[in-house]
C-alpha cells in the first residue's frame, strides 16, 4: 500500500459532472481511448462538482496573470478497468524499452518493472478503501496552452516514466530552456494550489483535491471522495 491509502474515506456523495469544453482546452481525441482503453461509454472528462469548481478557480487565477492562457485537460475520471488497461500497457512499454521479452521475464525483472510502473501509476485496486486517485473523480492531469492555443513546453510529456516527470526536476539547472520548463511548471502548480489542489510528488501534471492523496499531502485525517462506480 502507498502511504495515502491508509487514510479513511467518508465520501460526500457529490456527483461526477462534465468538464465544460467551451471553458477549458481538452486533449482530443483522448489518448487512452485511442489505445483502446475500455471506457464503456463513459467520458474521461468528468470530475466531482467541488473539484470542477476548484479547476474553474485555478483557471481564473491563471488568466489574471496570463490572459487567454488555458488549462489543458489531459485526463480526469478514470474507471478501474481503464486503470488496469493502462498499467498493463505501461508495463509492456517498459519491457519493450528495456529490450526484454515479456514471455521470459524473471521474477526479479518483473518486480523491478512493476516498481517502475507503480511509481507513476496507482494500483488498479477494486477495494473501496484503496481506490486509484483518478477513479474518485478528484484527480486531474493538466498542462497549459498559451494564447495561440499551443501547448506550453514543460520539459517532459505527461505520463513519462522518468525522473524528468518530478515537479522540481529542472529547478537547479542553469540551462535557459530548463529554467523555462521549471517556470512553466511553477505557473501551473501555483494556479492549481491556490485553488486548493495538491500536486503528486512524482508528476508535474497530476493534481488532486479531496481524495486520499490530497488528504495525505495536506495532512487531513479523512478524504471525502472515494471511488465512483
Amino acid at each position: 500500500m502507498k502511504p495515502y491509502q491508509h487514510i479513511p474515506i467518508l465520501d460526500c456523495g457529490e456527483p461526477l459532472v462534465a468538464i465544460p469544453g467551451e471553458q477549458f482546452a481538452l486533449v482530443l481525441p483522448h489518448p487512452y481511448e485511442l489505445l483502446g482503453a475500455p471506457y464503456a461509454g463513459r467520458s474521461p472528462f468528468y470530475l466531482r462538482e467541488g473539484v470542477l469548481r476548484g479547476l474553474i478557480q485555478a483557471q481564473t487565477y491563471l488568466q489574471e496573470q496570463y490572459p487567454q492562457w488555458q488549462i489543458l485537460i489531459f485526463d480526469a475520471y478514470r474507471p478501474i478497468a481503464v486503470q488496469q488497461f493502462m498499467v498493463d500497457y505501461t508495463f509492456m512499454e517498459q519491457v519493450r524499452s528495456q529490450g526484454l521479452d515479456s514471455e521470459n521475464l524473471s521474477p526479479s525483472e518483473r518486480q523491478e518493472i512493476l516498481a517502475q510502473v507503480y511509481q507513476f501509476w496507482a494500483i488498479p485496486s477494486l477495494d473501496p478503501a484503496t481506490p486509484p486517485p483518478h477513479a474518485t473523480g478528484a484527480a486531474v492531469d493538466v498542462t497549459l496552452v498559451n494564447e495561440a492555443g499551443i501547448a506550453v513546453e514543460m520539459g517532459s510529456p505527461i505520463d513519462e516514466i522518468s525522473p524528468r516527470s518530478h515537479p522540481d526536476y529542472f529547478a537547479q539547472s542553469s540551462d535557459r530552456p530548463h529554467q523555462d520548463y521549471h517556470n512553466h511548471r511553477q505557473i501551473l502548480a501555483q494556479a492549481m494550489q491556490q485553488a486548493g489542489f495538491a500536486q503528486h510528488p512524482n508528476e508535474w501534471w497530476h493534481f488532486c483535491k479531496g481524495d486520499q492523496m490530497w488528504a495525505w499531502l495536506t495532512h487531513q485525517e479523512t478524504a471525502f471522495y472515494g471511488r465512483v462506480e
